[in-house]
């Protein structure tokens, strides 16, 4: 079983950027498909991104597209999510998962694909 921790959250202003991590102990990421959601107040958890197995493939919700990265350190077993031209909008806690659905090319898009999930980190985009 893996464990997951995030971290890099925190209160930036309109058109900032943020660089979101995910530490795992337990086992090893690459094991794993990797995702990142979010969740403001009184929405249900969105997807944000997320990266295969094997690493090579990813998706974004349209949403973060062009702006949003995912990718992943298998030396530190971490995952980031690197976020750049912040808007209010993103505005959310942002949760990282690890999934053992599909291929070693999967990319799993849906809360109920994920197995493990860390506490969140919360973001705060002010206008």
């Amino acid at each position: 079983q893996v464990q997951l921790v995030e971290s890099g959250g925190g209160l930036v202003q309109t058109g900032d950027s943020l660089r979101l991590r995910c530490t795992a102990s337990g086992r090893t990421l690459s094991t794993y498909a990797m995702g990142w959601f979010r969740q403001a107040p009184g929405k249900e958890r969105e997807f944000v991104a997320s990266l295969s197995k094997g690493g090579s493939s990813t998706a974004y919700a349209d949403s973060v597209k062009g702006r949003f990265t995912i990718s992943r350190d298998n030396a530190k077993n971490t995952v980031y999510l690197e976020m750049i031209s912040l808007k209010p909008e993103d505005t959310a806690g942002y949760y990282c998962a690890a999934s053992l659905v599909g291929t070693s090319y999967y990319t799993p898009v849906a809360t109920r694909q994920y197995a493990y999930w860390g506490q969140g980190t919360q973001v705060t985009v002010s206008s």
